[in-house]
């Protein structure tokens, strides 16, 4: 049996998300930080009759990321679907002109080391089972960079970059790679951008399996 691991899980699109993978058959795995809600959602899927659990983990803690994901497989079966969808933290979106090199270490932490190590640790996985999707959920700055949020456009267009060249190189080997770009905030009850809505699109992402970039939802919406 395999599973889908949601990084970055909470009450808004990861618990929307888990629940249309689970009514798929698959099992869900949840990563975040804070443990008290992720036995809260894990809990609420398991009452629905989804297989669930979670693993708290900081994903600007690489080793600490892996070894979450690494239990999450053990425990629920091979990591099939990786989704990669955090939110980033306030202090990450700076004035262009405010932001000095060390304000970018915390962004590129969390949206490139992050990443890069849920990805190295699940894409052996992914190969014995000769299928996979990786999907990657960003803010309206990895398309477009904002001079007000210097730190996730840097960021962003970085983790865009290595989920560009994961779609090129993997693809060959069955394993899919997209990103959907959300601009503007989740809104609950919008027809593109409820998080239901969206985890019907990342669904369809893996389902259809084309293209690497994909919008929520039009950029100056």
């Amino acid at each position: 049996m395999s599973s889908v691991a949601i990084v970055g899980a909470g009450p808004g699109l990861g618990a929307a998300v888990a629940r249309r993978f689970g009514r798929e058959g698959f099992r869900v795995g949840l990563v975040a930080r804070d443990r008290e809600r992720l036995d809260a959602l894990a809990g609420a899927l398991v009452a629905e009759g989804i297989t669930a659990g979670g693993c708290a983990a900081d994903v600007r803690r690489p080793e600490e990321l892996a070894a979450a994901l690494g239990e999450l497989a053990e425990a629920l079966g091979t990591i099939e679907v990786l989704q990669y969808s955090p939110v980033p933290h306030r202090d990450f979106m700076r004035p262009v002109l405010d932001t000095g090199h060390r304000d970018l270490v915390g962004p590129i932490e969390f949206s490139v080391y992050g990443p890069v190590a849920a990805v190295q640790r699940v894409l052996p996985g992914m190969r014995r089972l000769g299928r996979g999707t990786i999907l990657f959920v960003n803010g309206g700055t990895a398309a477009v960079p904002h001079p007000e949020r210097a730190g996730t456009s840097v960021a962003f267009a970085a983790e865009s970059a290595y989920g560009h060249l994961l779609h090129e190189r993997l693809a060959a080997e069955g394993i899919h790679v997209a990103q959907l770009v959300i601009p503007g905030a989740i809104t609950p009850g919008h027809a593109r951008k409820d998080p239901d809505a969206l985890a019907e699109t990342l669904w369809s992402l893996h389902r259809d399996r084309h293209g690497f970039r994909h919008y929520a939802d039009d950029l100056d919406s």
